[in-house]
């Protein structure tokens, strides 16, 4: 084979057998990846995601890869990968390796992936070594097999209807043009196990689980799980830490790379983030996306801190951390497979440890630009703004915080109050304390 798409095949090759699963506790050069799919705002969830990927290439010395997963064509959008990529380096998870870094395993956008050839490339092997065949059912014959299978309460898989048809009856049938999909060739009683970083062992019956499964459409267009087998391997991802969703898919993509003979990568399934009421954190719970977060004043570095502890912890009582503390003490053995419940308010409280702990020049530059652009301060660099930014530092959790205390102490009635027949009692005693005083310390006393 010739062409691009023959020389990445030919580059997965030489990669195979180098690379075998890593104990727990570290991996020289880890390659890591975020793959989101660019249909709408990034998910809090995808964000604890990204960086516990960053934060494992980085403690072992190795790259962070961005690729985006956008064969979606009818939900996928340039806009929502801006977005995406915009909240990603607002958090500082900066990628090695991506569309805007490119990088030597390129191109990093599937749709750009896809026009290479290489996923079609890699199907044919699998024809030809017999790991995969052609299967021309009809999608109403598909349609009638799963009703059948569902009204005789079984499982609704494929039933290999041309797993083993007649090689003639195949060709007159690709000479007659007919369209076909290409089938992966499930081996009789296998079971694929990995052992996961945060699961331990996880096994599956796959013929009991998945059943012959497809690769390519009719249309030719491959499917999620091979492009996800292909592209990891050919980026040389050594760690896929992913949400616990993708379990399921994990079964189809080790057959697929098992099949074209590249290593396994370490998986990593994360559990769910749950809301308050132990549901999956979605939209109902509130602000669920990074940049809803951003614009209600919460700090990059607080967002790390809290995400990262939900699932992890250094098995200290330490809750504050820095990037470069969470750097150091991450690791994958210490993530808990239980799921993690989103507390705003623990959220908030450490946001507000975070904001404390800023010199008061930068602390001030942020009370500032908000108290500007709330229209509470004619500018952000004003004396006023310093002078407000040191009146509710300890007072505010949240940069937002601010303007509502800042207003409040602004429309105080002191005047009214200074002139009330109160404050004039008042004024009189203080003078009457305030002379004792001075008359004790002339004498003495």
């Amino acid at each position: 084979p010739r062409g691009p798409a023959a020389a990445a095949v030919r580059g997965l090759a030489r990669g195979r057998g180098s690379r075998m699963c890593a104990a727990a506790g570290s991996e020289p050069g880890a390659r890591t990846r975020f793959a989101p799919s660019p249909t709408g705002s990034l998910h809090v969830g995808g964000a604890r995601t990204a960086l516990y990927s960053w934060l494992w290439a980085r403690q072992n010395g190795g790259q962070f890869l961005l690729r985006v997963e956008d064969t979606d064509t009818a939900r996928s959008t340039r806009e929502s990968e801006d977005e995406v990529l915009a909240d990603l380096a607002w958090l500082g998870l900066v990628h090695d390796e991506g569309p805007t870094a490119g990088g030597p395993h390129g191109p990093y956008r599937q749709s750009e992936r896809m026009q290479g050839g290489l996923y079609q490339e890699l199907a044919q092997k699998l024809l030809d070594s017999g790991a995969a065949y052609r299967c021309f059912c009809t999608p109403e014959e598909l349609d009638a097999k799963r009703a059948a299978a569902e009204a005789a309460g079984e499982n609704p898989q494929y039933d290999g209807t041309w797993r083993d048809a007649d090689p003639a009856e195949v060709q007159r049938r690709l000479d007659a043009g007919e369209p076909y999909t290409v089938r992966f060739r499930v081996p009789d009683g296998k079971v694929v196990g990995i052992e996961d970083a945060v699961r331990g062992r996880v096994e599956w019956d796959v013929q009991a689980t998945v059943g012959d499964f497809i690769l390519l459409r009719s249309g030719g267009m491959p499917v999620y799980n091979f492009c996800v087998a292909v592209d990891d391997a050919d980026m040389k991802v050594s760690t896929v830490i992913r949400a616990e969703e993708h379990l399921t898919n994990t079964v189809r993509q080790v057959l697929i790379l098992e099949a074209l003979g590249f290593p396994l990568p370490r998986f990593a399934h994360l559990s769910l983030v749950l809301g308050e009421d132990r549901s999956k954190l979605s939209k109902r719970h509130g602000a669920t996306s990074v940049n809803q977060f951003r614009q209600q004043g919460y700090l990059p570095q607080a967002m790390l801190n809290y995400l990262c502890l939900l699932g992890w912890n250094d098995s200290t009582d330490q809750e504050i951390y820095s990037v470069d503390e969470l750097a150091a003490a991450f690791s994958l053995d210490r993530v808990t497979k239980s799921p993690a419940v989103f507390d705003l308010k623990k959220l908030n409280w450490i946001n507000g440890q975070h904001l404390r702990a800023l010199a008061e020049e930068e602390r001030a530059a942020l009370v500032g630009r908000h108290l500007a652009e709330a229209g509470v301060a004619m500018a952000a660099d004003s004396p006023f703004s310093l002078s407000a930014s040191r009146m509710v530092a300890e007072k505010i959790e949240l940069v937002n915080d601010a303007s509502p205390l800042v207003r409040d102490a602004l429309a105080y009635p002191l005047a009214d109050s200074l002139a009330s027949s109160g404050a004039q009692k008042l004024a009189d005693e203080l003078r009457r304390v305030g002379g004792a005083l001075v008359a004790a310390h002339r004498e003495g006393v």
